[in-house]
Protein backbone atom coordinates (compact mmCIF):
# COMPACT_ATOMS: atom_id res chain seq x y z
CA UNK A 1 0.00 0.00 0.00
CA UNK A 2 1.01 2.99 -1.04
CA UNK A 3 1.77 5.65 1.60
CA UNK A 4 -0.51 9.05 1.16
CA UNK A 5 -1.21 12.34 3.28
CA UNK A 6 -4.43 13.51 5.65
CA UNK A 7 -5.57 16.49 5.33
CA UNK A 8 -2.84 19.06 6.17
CA UNK A 9 -0.66 16.58 6.97
CA UNK A 10 1.99 15.40 3.96
CA UNK A 11 4.36 14.30 5.88
CA UNK A 12 2.64 11.79 7.75
CA UNK A 13 3.58 8.01 7.34
CA UNK A 14 0.00 6.70 7.33
CA UNK A 15 0.74 3.35 6.75
CA UNK A 16 3.77 2.99 9.11
CA UNK A 17 1.38 3.97 12.17
CA UNK A 18 -1.19 1.98 11.66
CA UNK A 19 1.02 -0.88 11.73
CA UNK A 20 2.31 0.25 15.09
CA UNK A 21 -1.25 0.47 15.99
CA UNK A 22 -2.38 -2.70 15.18
CA UNK A 23 1.02 -4.52 16.22
CA UNK A 24 -0.20 -3.63 19.61
CA UNK A 25 -2.94 -6.08 19.30
CA UNK A 26 -5.18 -3.90 22.09
CA UNK A 27 -6.84 -1.66 19.70
CA UNK A 28 -8.64 1.80 21.33
CA UNK A 29 -9.50 0.10 24.09
CA UNK A 30 -5.04 0.04 24.36
CA UNK A 31 -4.64 3.70 23.42
CA UNK A 32 -7.15 4.79 26.65
CA UNK A 33 -5.35 2.25 28.87
CA UNK A 34 -2.20 4.16 27.61
CA UNK A 35 -3.72 7.08 28.95
CA UNK A 36 -3.62 8.71 25.34
CA UNK A 37 -5.15 12.63 26.03
CA UNK A 38 -4.67 13.40 22.30
CA UNK A 39 -6.47 12.14 18.73
CA UNK A 40 -4.23 10.18 17.10
CA UNK A 41 -3.55 11.11 13.31
CA UNK A 42 -5.16 7.80 12.11
CA UNK A 43 -8.29 8.30 13.17
CA UNK A 44 -8.65 12.36 12.31
CA UNK A 45 -11.31 12.31 9.30
CA UNK A 46 -10.16 14.63 6.38
CA UNK A 47 -10.85 18.39 6.22
CA UNK A 48 -13.03 17.97 3.52
CA UNK A 49 -15.55 15.89 5.15
CA UNK A 50 -15.48 17.58 8.43
CA UNK A 51 -16.47 20.92 6.32
CA UNK A 52 -19.23 19.32 5.06
CA UNK A 53 -20.32 17.92 8.12
CA UNK A 54 -21.21 21.50 8.89
CA UNK A 55 -23.44 21.77 5.95
CA UNK A 56 -25.50 18.65 6.70
CA UNK A 57 -28.09 19.14 9.74
CA UNK A 58 -29.20 16.81 12.38
CA UNK A 59 -32.42 16.84 13.61
CA UNK A 60 -34.65 15.54 16.36
CA UNK A 61 -36.54 13.03 15.02
CA UNK A 62 -37.16 9.61 15.56
CA UNK A 63 -37.52 6.47 13.70
CA UNK A 64 -40.50 4.39 13.43
CA UNK A 65 -41.22 2.39 16.69
CA UNK A 66 -42.94 -0.99 16.35
CA UNK A 67 -44.62 -3.01 19.25
CA UNK A 68 -44.55 -6.95 18.44
CA UNK A 69 -46.90 -7.07 21.46
CA UNK A 70 -50.02 -9.79 20.68
CA UNK A 71 -48.06 -10.97 17.51
CA UNK A 72 -48.30 -14.43 18.23
CA UNK A 73 -52.16 -14.51 19.29
CA UNK A 74 -54.15 -15.30 16.49
CA UNK A 75 -55.53 -12.52 15.87
CA UNK A 76 -55.44 -11.39 12.35
CA UNK A 77 -55.64 -7.98 12.45
CA UNK A 78 -53.23 -6.89 14.55
CA UNK A 79 -50.91 -9.18 12.46
CA UNK A 80 -51.71 -6.93 9.29
CA UNK A 81 -51.03 -3.96 11.26
CA UNK A 82 -47.75 -4.89 12.25
CA UNK A 83 -46.64 -5.98 8.48
CA UNK A 84 -48.14 -2.56 7.33
CA UNK A 85 -46.03 -0.73 9.81
CA UNK A 86 -42.91 -3.35 9.13
CA UNK A 87 -43.79 -2.62 5.76
CA UNK A 88 -43.65 1.19 5.53
CA UNK A 89 -41.02 1.86 8.00
CA UNK A 90 -38.64 -0.35 5.27
CA UNK A 91 -40.03 1.78 2.21
CA UNK A 92 -39.43 4.96 3.52
CA UNK A 93 -36.44 4.79 6.53
CA UNK A 94 -35.04 1.30 6.30
CA UNK A 95 -34.90 1.20 10.25
CA UNK A 96 -37.32 0.84 13.38
CA UNK A 97 -36.98 -0.24 16.53
CA UNK A 98 -38.79 -3.00 18.04
CA UNK A 99 -40.49 -3.42 21.69
CA UNK A 100 -42.13 -6.28 23.06
CA UNK A 101 -39.71 -8.17 20.68
CA UNK A 102 -40.05 -11.70 23.13
CA UNK A 103 -36.13 -11.02 24.31
CA UNK A 104 -36.43 -10.16 28.11
CA UNK A 105 -34.68 -7.05 29.29
CA UNK A 106 -32.75 -9.05 31.45
CA UNK A 107 -31.22 -10.91 28.76
CA UNK A 108 -30.68 -7.38 27.29
CA UNK A 109 -28.50 -6.08 30.04
CA UNK A 110 -26.50 -9.23 30.25
CA UNK A 111 -25.77 -8.83 26.80
CA UNK A 112 -24.72 -5.59 27.03
CA UNK A 113 -22.75 -6.17 29.86
CA UNK A 114 -20.73 -9.51 28.38
CA UNK A 115 -19.33 -7.31 25.67
CA UNK A 116 -17.81 -4.96 28.19
CA UNK A 117 -16.68 -7.53 30.48
CA UNK A 118 -14.59 -9.16 27.34
CA UNK A 119 -13.44 -5.75 25.79
CA UNK A 120 -12.20 -4.93 29.26
CA UNK A 121 -10.45 -8.04 30.16
CA UNK A 122 -6.63 -7.93 30.98
CA UNK A 123 -4.52 -6.78 27.33
CA UNK A 124 -2.44 -10.22 27.50
CA UNK A 125 -6.21 -12.15 27.50
CA UNK A 126 -7.67 -10.34 24.38
CA UNK A 127 -3.94 -10.06 22.73
CA UNK A 128 -4.85 -13.86 22.43
CA UNK A 129 -7.83 -13.60 19.45
CA UNK A 130 -6.65 -10.23 18.25
CA UNK A 131 -6.65 -11.34 14.17
CA UNK A 132 -7.10 -10.04 10.80
CA UNK A 133 -8.07 -13.80 9.51
CA UNK A 134 -11.63 -13.61 8.93
CA UNK A 135 -11.81 -17.60 8.37
CA UNK A 136 -11.80 -17.62 12.47
CA UNK A 137 -15.26 -17.95 13.96
CA UNK A 138 -14.11 -15.45 16.53
CA UNK A 139 -11.97 -12.58 16.40
CA UNK A 140 -11.03 -9.81 18.47
CA UNK A 141 -9.86 -6.59 16.15
CA UNK A 142 -10.05 -2.57 15.87
CA UNK A 143 -11.39 -1.72 12.44
CA UNK A 144 -11.80 -4.58 9.46
CA UNK A 145 -10.77 -2.36 6.97
CA UNK A 146 -8.15 -0.50 9.04
CA UNK A 147 -5.48 -0.55 5.69
CA UNK A 148 -7.38 0.91 3.39
CA UNK A 149 -10.41 2.82 5.48
CA UNK A 150 -9.71 7.10 4.81
CA UNK A 151 -9.85 6.97 8.87
CA UNK A 152 -10.15 4.77 11.79
CA UNK A 153 -13.06 4.74 13.69
CA UNK A 154 -12.91 5.32 17.06
CA UNK A 155 -13.74 1.39 18.18
CA UNK A 156 -12.79 -2.57 18.97
CA UNK A 157 -14.55 -5.22 17.71
CA UNK A 158 -15.40 -9.15 19.40
CA UNK A 159 -16.68 -10.60 15.76
CA UNK A 160 -18.35 -14.11 16.15
CA UNK A 161 -18.92 -15.57 12.66
CA UNK A 162 -21.02 -18.22 11.50
CA UNK A 163 -20.90 -17.86 7.36
CA UNK A 164 -18.43 -20.21 6.68
CA UNK A 165 -19.39 -23.33 8.73
CA UNK A 166 -23.31 -22.89 9.07
CA UNK A 167 -23.27 -23.01 12.89
CA UNK A 168 -22.22 -21.83 15.84
CA UNK A 169 -19.17 -23.74 18.18
CA UNK A 170 -19.95 -22.31 21.59
CA UNK A 171 -16.39 -23.72 22.65
CA UNK A 172 -14.71 -20.97 20.40
CA UNK A 173 -16.51 -18.00 22.20
CA UNK A 174 -14.17 -16.70 24.86
CA UNK A 175 -15.49 -17.93 28.11
CA UNK A 176 -16.08 -14.66 30.34
CA UNK A 177 -19.29 -14.25 27.95
CA UNK A 178 -19.61 -17.61 26.27
CA UNK A 179 -23.29 -18.32 28.31
CA UNK A 180 -24.90 -15.34 27.83
CA UNK A 181 -24.01 -14.96 24.04
CA UNK A 182 -25.26 -18.30 23.35
CA UNK A 183 -28.49 -18.07 25.20
CA UNK A 184 -28.51 -14.17 23.40
CA UNK A 185 -27.76 -15.25 19.46
CA UNK A 186 -30.42 -18.64 20.45
CA UNK A 187 -33.33 -15.71 20.83
CA UNK A 188 -31.92 -13.11 18.41
CA UNK A 189 -32.55 -16.21 15.99
CA UNK A 190 -35.97 -16.95 16.76
CA UNK A 191 -36.64 -13.36 16.96
CA UNK A 192 -34.90 -12.71 12.98
CA UNK A 193 -37.71 -15.77 11.80
CA UNK A 194 -40.36 -13.21 12.74
CA UNK A 195 -38.84 -10.40 10.70
CA UNK A 196 -38.44 -12.54 8.23
CA UNK A 197 -42.17 -13.80 7.96
CA UNK A 198 -43.31 -9.93 8.32
CA UNK A 199 -40.79 -8.61 5.90
CA UNK A 200 -41.90 -11.59 3.25
CA UNK A 201 -45.57 -10.95 3.96
CA UNK A 202 -44.85 -7.32 3.40
CA UNK A 203 -43.62 -8.03 0.01
CA UNK A 204 -46.46 -9.54 -0.99
CA UNK A 205 -44.97 -13.28 -0.76
CA UNK A 206 -45.52 -16.29 1.08
CA UNK A 207 -44.96 -15.61 4.93
CA UNK A 208 -41.93 -19.01 4.53
CA UNK A 209 -40.70 -17.25 1.13
CA UNK A 210 -37.75 -15.22 2.63
CA UNK A 211 -36.35 -18.46 4.58
CA UNK A 212 -37.22 -20.81 1.84
CA UNK A 213 -34.01 -18.43 -0.12
CA UNK A 214 -31.95 -19.13 2.98
CA UNK A 215 -31.74 -15.86 4.45
CA UNK A 216 -31.76 -17.26 7.87
CA UNK A 217 -28.61 -19.27 7.02
CA UNK A 218 -25.53 -17.93 7.71
CA UNK A 219 -25.11 -14.72 10.70
CA UNK A 220 -22.27 -12.18 11.93
CA UNK A 221 -22.77 -10.91 15.67
CA UNK A 222 -20.36 -7.77 16.09
CA UNK A 223 -19.84 -7.02 19.45
CA UNK A 224 -18.89 -3.68 19.84
CA UNK A 225 -16.84 -1.51 21.88
CA UNK A 226 -16.76 2.33 21.30
CA UNK A 227 -14.01 4.26 24.49
CA UNK A 228 -14.67 8.05 25.61
CA UNK A 229 -12.72 9.68 22.87
CA UNK A 230 -10.50 12.64 23.47
CA UNK A 231 -11.95 15.01 20.50
CA UNK A 232 -14.85 13.54 19.15
CA UNK A 233 -15.50 16.09 16.69
CA UNK A 234 -12.31 15.23 14.72
CA UNK A 235 -13.43 11.15 14.54
CA UNK A 236 -16.15 8.52 14.23
CA UNK A 237 -17.03 5.38 16.18
CA UNK A 238 -18.10 4.23 12.66
CA UNK A 239 -17.87 5.73 9.72
CA UNK A 240 -21.45 6.58 6.98
CA UNK A 241 -22.18 2.83 5.70
CA UNK A 242 -24.71 0.63 4.81
CA UNK A 243 -25.15 -2.86 5.64
CA UNK A 244 -24.69 -5.62 3.02
CA UNK A 245 -26.59 -8.05 4.55
CA UNK A 246 -30.24 -9.40 4.54
CA UNK A 247 -31.33 -7.43 7.58
CA UNK A 248 -29.51 -6.14 10.94
CA UNK A 249 -30.60 -6.40 14.65
CA UNK A 250 -28.73 -4.16 16.39
CA UNK A 251 -28.71 -4.30 20.86
CA UNK A 252 -27.58 -0.46 21.48
CA UNK A 253 -26.99 0.65 25.19
CA UNK A 254 -28.37 3.85 26.78
CA UNK A 255 -25.90 5.99 25.60
CA UNK A 256 -26.68 6.65 22.08
CA UNK A 257 -24.77 7.70 19.02
CA UNK A 258 -26.33 5.59 16.69
CA UNK A 259 -27.28 8.10 13.45
CA UNK A 260 -29.79 7.24 10.62
CA UNK A 261 -29.39 9.49 7.18
CA UNK A 262 -33.29 10.05 6.56
CA UNK A 263 -33.94 12.93 3.76
CA UNK A 264 -30.66 14.18 3.34
CA UNK A 265 -30.11 14.67 7.32
CA UNK A 266 -28.92 12.86 10.32
CA UNK A 267 -31.55 11.59 12.49
CA UNK A 268 -31.04 10.46 16.01
CA UNK A 269 -31.75 6.80 16.54
CA UNK A 270 -32.73 7.63 20.87
CA UNK A 271 -31.93 4.67 22.85
CA UNK A 272 -35.55 3.01 24.05
CA UNK A 273 -35.07 0.51 27.04
CA UNK A 274 -35.47 -2.97 25.94
CA UNK A 275 -35.91 -1.61 22.54
CA UNK A 276 -34.04 -3.70 19.25
CA UNK A 277 -33.20 -1.65 16.46
CA UNK A 278 -33.60 -3.25 12.61
CA UNK A 279 -32.31 -2.22 9.81
CA UNK A 280 -33.01 -3.36 6.59
CA UNK A 281 -29.35 -4.48 4.59
CA UNK A 282 -28.06 -4.74 0.83
CA UNK A 283 -29.11 -7.81 0.05
CA UNK A 284 -33.08 -7.14 0.78
CA UNK A 285 -32.72 -3.69 -1.10
CA UNK A 286 -31.65 -5.78 -4.31
CA UNK A 287 -33.92 -8.81 -3.77
CA UNK A 288 -36.94 -6.58 -3.61
CA UNK A 289 -35.58 -4.68 -6.40
CA UNK A 290 -35.26 -1.61 -4.36
CA UNK A 291 -39.03 -1.65 -2.87
CA UNK A 292 -37.16 -1.81 0.55
CA UNK A 293 -34.35 0.50 1.25
CA UNK A 294 -31.20 0.32 2.93
CA UNK A 295 -29.70 3.09 4.13
CA UNK A 296 -26.60 4.92 5.01
CA UNK A 297 -26.04 5.01 9.42
CA UNK A 298 -22.97 6.00 11.38
CA UNK A 299 -21.97 6.05 15.22
CA UNK A 300 -20.71 9.13 16.74
CA UNK A 301 -17.92 9.58 18.95
CA UNK A 302 -18.81 10.59 22.47
CA UNK A 303 -16.79 11.94 25.05
CA UNK A 304 -18.39 9.99 27.57
CA UNK A 305 -18.25 6.07 27.70
CA UNK A 306 -18.08 3.34 26.73
CA UNK A 307 -20.68 2.90 24.33
CA UNK A 308 -21.38 -0.98 23.91
CA UNK A 309 -23.19 -2.08 21.12
CA UNK A 310 -24.00 -5.87 19.32
CA UNK A 311 -25.14 -5.61 15.76
CA UNK A 312 -26.40 -9.40 14.59
CA UNK A 313 -26.20 -9.67 11.14
CA UNK A 314 -28.61 -12.16 8.80
CA UNK A 315 -25.58 -13.04 5.95
CA UNK A 316 -26.03 -16.55 4.23
CA UNK A 317 -23.38 -19.01 3.91
CA UNK A 318 -20.40 -18.23 2.32
CA UNK A 319 -19.47 -21.55 0.16
CA UNK A 320 -23.42 -21.75 -1.06
CA UNK A 321 -23.67 -21.67 -4.88
CA UNK A 322 -27.19 -19.91 -4.81
CA UNK A 323 -27.83 -17.09 -6.71
CA UNK A 324 -29.01 -13.97 -4.87
CA UNK A 325 -30.95 -11.20 -7.16
CA UNK A 326 -34.07 -9.11 -7.26
CA UNK A 327 -37.32 -11.97 -6.64
CA UNK A 328 -38.46 -12.63 -9.98
CA UNK A 329 -42.32 -12.75 -8.23
CA UNK A 330 -41.69 -8.76 -7.78
CA UNK A 331 -40.37 -8.00 -11.30
CA UNK A 332 -42.78 -6.92 -13.90
CA UNK A 333 -42.49 -4.92 -17.46
CA UNK A 334 -42.96 -2.28 -15.52
CA UNK A 335 -40.50 -3.02 -12.68
CA UNK A 336 -37.63 -4.79 -14.44
CA UNK A 337 -34.97 -6.09 -12.10
CA UNK A 338 -32.37 -3.26 -11.14
CA UNK A 339 -29.49 -5.67 -10.46
CA UNK A 340 -27.91 -9.15 -11.62
CA UNK A 341 -27.99 -12.21 -9.83
CA UNK A 342 -24.54 -13.02 -7.73
CA UNK A 343 -22.79 -15.39 -4.99
CA UNK A 344 -23.14 -14.52 -1.27
CA UNK A 345 -19.32 -14.97 -1.90
CA UNK A 346 -18.74 -12.76 -4.62
CA UNK A 347 -21.19 -10.11 -2.20
CA UNK A 348 -19.28 -10.63 0.60
CA UNK A 349 -15.64 -10.56 -1.15
CA UNK A 350 -17.07 -6.92 -3.22
CA UNK A 351 -17.44 -5.42 0.50
CA UNK A 352 -14.57 -6.37 2.22
CA UNK A 353 -12.55 -5.24 -0.82
CA UNK A 354 -13.46 -1.73 -0.35
CA UNK A 355 -13.65 0.89 2.56
CA UNK A 356 -17.00 0.66 5.14
CA UNK A 357 -17.67 4.37 3.93
CA UNK A 358 -18.15 2.94 0.09
CA UNK A 359 -21.10 2.43 -1.56
CA UNK A 360 -21.22 -1.29 -3.23
CA UNK A 361 -24.17 -0.98 -4.90
CA UNK A 362 -23.22 0.33 -8.21
CA UNK A 363 -21.64 -3.07 -8.81
CA UNK A 364 -24.54 -5.17 -9.07
CA UNK A 365 -26.19 -2.28 -11.03
CA UNK A 366 -27.66 -3.81 -14.26
CA UNK A 367 -27.08 -1.61 -17.29
CA UNK A 368 -29.62 1.93 -17.75
CA UNK A 369 -30.79 2.11 -14.14
CA UNK A 370 -27.33 3.99 -13.27
CA UNK A 371 -26.21 4.45 -9.42
CA UNK A 372 -27.60 4.44 -6.26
Amino acid sequence: MDEYSNGSQPSYDRVKELKAFDDTKTGVKGLVDSGVKTLPKIFIRPSEELLKEQKTPCVNLQVPVIDFDGIGKKDRHRYSDIVKEVLDASEKWGFFQVVNHGISSELLDNMIRSVRMFHEQDAEVRKKLYTRDRAKQVLYQSNFDLYTSRYANWRDTLTVDTTCSGHLDPNELPEICRDVMVEYFNQVLKLSDVLLELLSMALGLGPDRLKEMGCNKGWTAVNLYYPACPDPKLTLGSSKHSDSTFFTILLQDQIGGLQVLHENQWVNVRPIPGALVVNIGDMLQIMSNDKLKSVYHRVTANEVGPRISSAFFLKGILSSPKLYGPIKDLLSEENPAKYREFTISEFQGNFYSRPLDEPGFQYFKVQNHGDR
